[in-house]
């Protein structure tokens, strides 16, 4: 099979033939959204496809959808067909005829939410972050609390505030305390990032039944980049004692494509050594991590580019946790990385971190220096990760722009 593509410009990017993902896109012309693969910089529209006899009898309905959901209920069999006959089509040139005419460019299209998030499960798996975050809320004390090593710390997230990439992200209000100490109401002040990496469930499971890290690939159709605004202040009065609320559950940002993890497969990377053993349920035959490296632009101006293969946590073992309890799956289920941190400086994966709680303002530019998001800034994620032969995927950006707090 071939590795490279007849579509134009394709292999220079990290839209090639070894990555693939999916998406919702729709046009001016036909305003219905629809799934489509990107290849370069056109998408490949799957309903148009799927009208003919391209795909299986069986396959076909999936496109015909308005989301991803039916197409990842399929499991595992479905997406590795798919991706196959989608390989050797726009990888063959005999058949750039036939299919030229079913290519939309990225440009004239509109994207959509590529599934309907069912859950959405947030946790803290980077220990850097973990150990920052300690650091700088309980200084005189050991930075990790006890049980952070021996379980995926997380928590229950808001499905309906879940927003593509591009989204304006409205300044959200709430309480918080002054630093005088008296209690008010008003914007957040100390409005934040989160740069993380999602999966994305296709195969759910019953009620009751727990799922081995060993079988993530079953359950798990694809990853998505992640930007889990953060209200700081309304966090920091809130939290105590059950967790995150208002402070989180205002928009989480997701990119418009889905990585395949087939197309993640070259990225895979020995996972850091955990000490003490987890548990039975969290050990895995293979520990492996991802080696996705983010990119964090604010304004326009890297200001970290926080490193995924750190993470003490794999996406297996967080898998199997949230479901030990015999919590079900269900297609559309999202569960994120919580902040990817690395141990320099200049890979802390949040703004909390990266101004250390705005003592150590950053510069975006032109003079300008932030501590936390004023209106008007805007945010981009990137990341990049290894693809076959040297070359380099990329998944999906997540961009954001903060509006003014509501009246």
């Amino acid at each position: 099979m071939t590795d490279t593509s007849w579509v134009e410009g394709a292999e220079a990017g990290p839209y090639g033939l070894a990555h693939l993902p999916y998406g919702v896109f729709s046009t001016a012309k036909d305003p219905a959204p629809r799934i489509g693969v990107r290849i370069g910089d056109q998408i490949l529209d799957l309903r148009a496809l799927a009208t003919g006899t391209f795909f299986l009898p069986w396959i076909r309905p999936a496109f015909h959808e308005h989301d991803l959901g039916g197409f990842m209920a399929m499991g595992p069999p479905a997406w590795r067909l798919v991706r196959h006959q989608l390989t050797e089509l726009l990888g063959d040139a005999r058949h750039r005829d036939q299919s030229a005419t079913l290519l939309t460019p990225v440009a004239k299209a509109r994207m959509h939410l590529p599934f309907q998030v069912a859950d959405y499960v947030d946790f803290y798996a980077s220990e850097d972050h973990a150990t920052n975050l300690g650091r700088l809320f309980r200084p005189d004390a050991e930075p990790l609390l006890p049980n952070w090593k021996h379980l995926p710390v997380g928590y229950h997230g808001r499905a309906g505030t879940v927003v593509p990439s591009g989204t304006p992200i409205t300044r959200p209000s709430g309480q918080r305390k002054t630093k005088d100490g008296p209690l008010e109401f008003g914007p957040s002040a100390r409005l934040d990032i989160e740069a993380e990496v999602g999966f994305v469930v296709g195969v759910g499971t019953e009620l009751g039944t727990p799922v081995s890290p060993d079988d993530f690939a079953e359950h798990v159709f694809g990853a998505v980049l992640v930007n889990d605004w953060s209200a700081r202040d309304i966090q920091a009065w809130e939290y105590v004692p059950l967790g995150p609320f208002l402070g989180k559950s205002f928009a989480t940002s997701i990119g418009h494509w889905v990585t395949p993890l087939d197309a993640l497969a070259p990225a895979r990377t020995t996972a850091p050594v955990q000490d003490p053993e987890p548990f039975a349920y969290l050990k895995e035959a293979e520990r492996f991590a991802y080696d996705l490296s983010i990119s964090v632009s604010w304004n326009g101006t890297e200001v970290s580019r926080p490193p995924f293969a750190g993470m003490y946590w794999t996406p297996a073992q967080m898998l199997a946790h949230m479901t030990v309890n015999g919590a079900s799956l269900r297609t559309g289920d999202l569960y994120a990385s919580g902040t990817v941190s690395g141990p320099e400086a200049d890979q802390r994966g949040s703004f909390l971190e990266l101004t250390w709680s705005g003592r150590d303002p950053v510069s975006v530019g032109e003079g300008e220096r932030r501590t936390f998001l004023e209106d008007g800034d805007t945010v981009v994620l990137n990341a990049t990760a290894p693809g076959p032969n040297g070359t380099r995927i990329g998944l999906g950006e997540v961009s954001g722009t903060i509006l003014p707090a509501l009246a």
